[in-house]
């Protein structure tokens, strides 16, 4: 069976986009083994991750995606980003505005087009949830805003925040010193952490600027994560480091972060990028 395939990245986080509407692919080859497979830099495609577009009951289309270790994590704000370029182009779907389903649940993406192109796109990635019960994270207190846990690698402060996947959220002061992998490993797999959670590396700029190094679970080192970029916002507003918006500077590029105050929705904007097409046998 051959596999027709787009290669995407929304700030180097690279996925590979397949359609499995018809329910072919599942039939030839679970997700995880697929993703394992399409996801190997040296015998495959290479991604972070592969993204499937299914049918959906009750939206527009769902979106499912297996990262490159086999695990499922409940969304992906730079693989949403890639999607809905891909729905959009594809002609999978016609409407700018779309209504997604994912495990995190609705995610509404809005393509903004130039020179009739998808340049952007502006994900309305709903409100944040702060419960330390519904991250989850074992703790005392109904949130954690710069918790104090103890790892291998230390003493460290971790404000938890969940955009439908968990976060841990460090601030430093010199992020080029920061042991991203040592100290991302320990984190991602701490026991207080009991489906594990990424990890967030933040240095403030400013009000309205902050650079941050992501460890995501189940994918490791990338060069960015919008998932990870949205919690580092509210996590920088919560601390009182920041406004409600800013730009998120990642390893890949840049992204707008803005927590409307009346919906309490977070809105991210950033590119998505079209690396290749292909098809690959399985």
């Amino acid at each position: 069976m051959k596999l027709n395939f787009s290669k995407m990245e929304g700030l180097g986080n690279d996925f590979v986009i397949l359609d499995d509407r018809d329910g072919q692919i599942k039939a030839a080859m679970a997700y995880p083994e697929l993703a394992r497979k399409l996801c190997d830099r040296h015998f495959g495609i290479g991604g972070d991750g592969i993204i499937l577009a299914l049918e959906s009951k009750n939206h527009d289309i769902r979106f499912v995606i297996i990262n490159s270790d086999g695990s499922e994590p409940e969304m992906c704000g730079n693989g949403m980003r890639c999607f809905a370029k891909y729905l959009y182009e594809k002609k999978i779907l016609t409407q700018k505005r779309m209504r997604i389903e994912t495990l995190a649940g609705t995610v509404i993406p809005e393509v903004l087009m130039g020179d009739n192109l998808v340049t952007s796109v502006k994900v309305d990635m709903g409100p944040p949830i702060l419960s330390c019960k519904d991250i989850p994270f074992v703790c005392d207190h109904e949130t954690a805003v710069e918790e104090s846990i103890e790892t291998r690698t230390g003493s460290l402060a971790v404000t938890t925040v969940s955009m439908g996947n968990p976060h841990a959220v460090i601030f430093v002061k010199d992020i080029t010193a920061v042991d991203v992998e040592g100290i991302g490993r320990a984190v991602e797999t701490h026991e207080h952490f009991p489906e594990k959670t990424n990890v967030e590396f933040i240095e403030v700029v400013s009000d309205t600027e902050l650079k941050m190094k992501v460890w995501e679970r189940g994918a490791g080192i990338t060069l960015a994560c919008g998932t990870g970029a949205c919690a580092a916002l509210v996590a920088a507003n919560l601390t009182k480091r920041t406004g409600r918006r800013a730009i998120i500077h990642l390893d890949g590029g840049d992204l707008e972060i803005y927590w409307d105050k009346e919906t309490g929705h977070i809105f991210k904007t950033g590119p998505a990028t079209l690396v290749f097409e292909g098809s690959i046998p399985i």
